[in-house]
């Protein structure tokens, strides 16, 4: 889910950073321009944390600033999905948002949803006066600052934007399989299974 990666590009440094040290100016625009934004082939940018670049560089008619090849290194947030070989992340994140249709997880930087169709194998129901979701059968309930293991089943990354902006990231999650759902739902099966009780490690 989070990745550091290398990336090569053209920074342009404007005459009010050509008082910097060019390193720093670099990282001052990369940093401007990609931190917390959403790239379409690379997922959300957290952090630059690092540049090489080229002392030479080249000017453009009409424009004053000054243009230099580099390569960076930046820290992603890219939800793994690989369609072709099953491949589905497993994540854990806290419950935010508890809402009729489903329940918002914080992953990082972003929330992603279970729809309520997805929590577990029963029929949960809204309770606004608790703002939680509670299992008809089970009577498992789900509610704000509970900790979930969940399943990755869809992500979808739209163009470019920033992450403050359109939700440019959606990530669809699932705990209706074994050992997935609220920490402790994951407890009571495996004392179901074992005959007592086995420590549950957050990861």
């Amino acid at each position: 889910m989070f990745y550091k990666i290398k990336v090569s590009t053209i920074v342009r440094i404007p005459p009010y950073y050509f008082d910097l040290p060019l390193k720093e100016a670099a990282l001052r625009v990369l940093r401007e321009e990609f931190e917390g934004h959403v790239e379409e082939n690379l997922g959300l940018i957290i952090a630059i944390t690092d540049v090489n670049v080229k002392e030479e560089g080249f000017i453009l008619p009409g424009d004053g600033a000054t243009y230099h090849q580099a390569e960076f290194e930046a820290l992603i947030f890219n939800p793994k999905i690989d369609l072709q070989r099953y491949v589905y992340e497993v994540v854990e994140g806290e419950v935010m948002h508890v809402e009729d249709f489903g329940v918002f997880v914080r992953l990082g930087p972003i929330d992603a949803l279970i729809h309520i169709s997805q929590i577990y194998d029963d029929k949960f129901n809204y309770n606004p006066k608790e703002r939680c979701l509670v299992g008809r059968d089970t009577g498992y309930m789900v509610k704000v600052h509970d900790i979930v293991r969940a399943r990755i089943i869809a992500c979808e990354i739209r163009g470019h934007g920033s992450i403050l902006g359109e939700k440019p990231i959606k990530v669809a999650l699932t705990t209706r399989q074994p050992f997935l759902g609220n920490i402790d739902w994951i407890k009571k099966e495996l004392e179901r299974i074992y005959g007592k009780s086995k420590e549950v490690k957050s990861k």
